[in-house]
């Protein structure tokens, strides 16, 4: 007969089995919780990692766009490009005032002789005539209204059909009103609309088509568009305005990776604020630049940049104008509304003279 194990004996034995099991338990909590928290460490690490690529490359952009900005618009200054390369003649569309004029001007301080087209006959007399004394060079004068649209090319063509043209400089443009305004606020809407397509985004193409056949056969050549701030993104209350400018963005851009590979050079300029009878003639400051001064700063650009504002106060304002005046908030109501009460446009109007005010070029 087997001796029953005193009491005393099973308690303890059940109380060494219960401590063993609870120390297994505790060491495979511990390795759990120890591998939870590798986990949580090795995802910290690689979101460390991965934050830290993104603020390099960050960085690596914000160096690269600085040296290209740096490039473009102070070592343009001691490396100019020899505009005479071209050939021997640029032509000017909208040259009797503002921007267009300080182009032909800044063209024959260069050494190039100038054809002005515009639609003020005694403008364009004048200008020749200050061209021709300040720097001897030739000039040819050609009356045309470019808010007529298609039926003046025929002529501009004739005129032109026997020049060497180097450089053509569409600068010609206009605005709808002196003052932001809805779209349907437009005095006469049906006839600006035309004018407005006629003048901002036909007379481009229309001027490319008639000179960049010639520039192909020689291997060279220049075209800079000017388009506008207005261009770069939607701007209500200027919508018509903003979009033609759009286009000259998107054709230039478009028009040099076409032609590139044969010599030509398309370039797109996207001033800011410049001195001139349209902007009354506001004091030239660290912001506004007069027109001599900004085409000036802006021919340097050519061969360094095909994409540019101009100069560099203009490009450090595009920068500042992104980041102040986000999409959303220009976009909104209450945006569009403060605006519209402020009224006055001419402080913003940087490349059309106070002449095309009416709608005339």
């Amino acid at each position: 007969m087997r001796k029953k194990q005193p009491k005393i004996t099973v308690i303890l034995l059940h109380f060494t089995q219960e401590k063993a099991v609870s120390k297994l338990f505790h060491i495979q909590l511990k390795m759990l919780l120890g591998l939870e928290f590798s986990r949580k460490t090795l995802l910290t690490d690689v979101l460390a990692v991965f934050g830290l690529f993104i603020l390099a490359l960050s960085l690596l952009k914000l160096t690269w766009k600085c040296c290209r900005g740096f490039r473009q618009y102070v070592l343009s200054s001691l490396c100019k490009a020899n505009l005479q390369a071209y050939g021997q003649w640029a032509v000017v569309t909208g040259a009797t005032s503002g921007i267009g004029k300080a182009y032909a001007i800044e063209l024959a301080r260069r050494g190039l002789d100038v054809v002005l087209i515009g639609r003020s006959v005694e403008r364009l007399h004048k200008v020749a005539k200050e061209i021709k004394h300040r720097y001897g060079r030739k000039t040819h004068t050609i009356r045309v209204d470019f808010t007529e649209g298609g039926s003046i090319y025929p002529t501009i063509a004739h005129e032109l059909h026997d020049m060497q043209i180097g450089i053509l400089v569409n600068n010609v443009g206009i605005i709808c009103n002196d003052h932001f305004a809805y779209f349907l606020e437009t005095p006469d809407p049906g006839k600006k609309i035309t004018e407005i397509i006629n003048c901002n985004v036909l007379a481009g193409p229309q001027m490319t088509s008639l000179i960049l056949p010639r520039m192909v056969l020689r291997g060279r050549g220049l075209i800079i568009n000017i388009s506008s701030e207005m261009g770069l993104r939607p701007h209500p209350l200027v919508a018509l305005y903003s979009a033609s400018k759009t286009f000259v963005i998107h054709f230039s851009q478009s028009l040099h990776a076409e032609y590139k590979s044969v010599g030509i050079t398309v370039q797109c300029v996207t001033p800011f604020m410049v001195s001139t009878n349209m902007t009354n003639n506001l004091k030239v400051n660290l912001f506004v630049k007069s027109a001599p001064g900004f085409v000036y700063d802006a021919l340097n650009t050519v061969g360094h940049s095909t994409f540019t504002s101009g100069c560099l106060s203009h490009a450090l304002q595009s920068v500042a104008f992104s980041i102040l005046v986000p999409d959303w908030l220009r976009m909104s109501t209450f945006f569009i509304r403060w605006l519209r009460k402020s009224g006055n446009i001419e402080g913003c109007r940087k490349d059309v003279p106070r002449e095309e005010k009416q709608g005339k070029t």
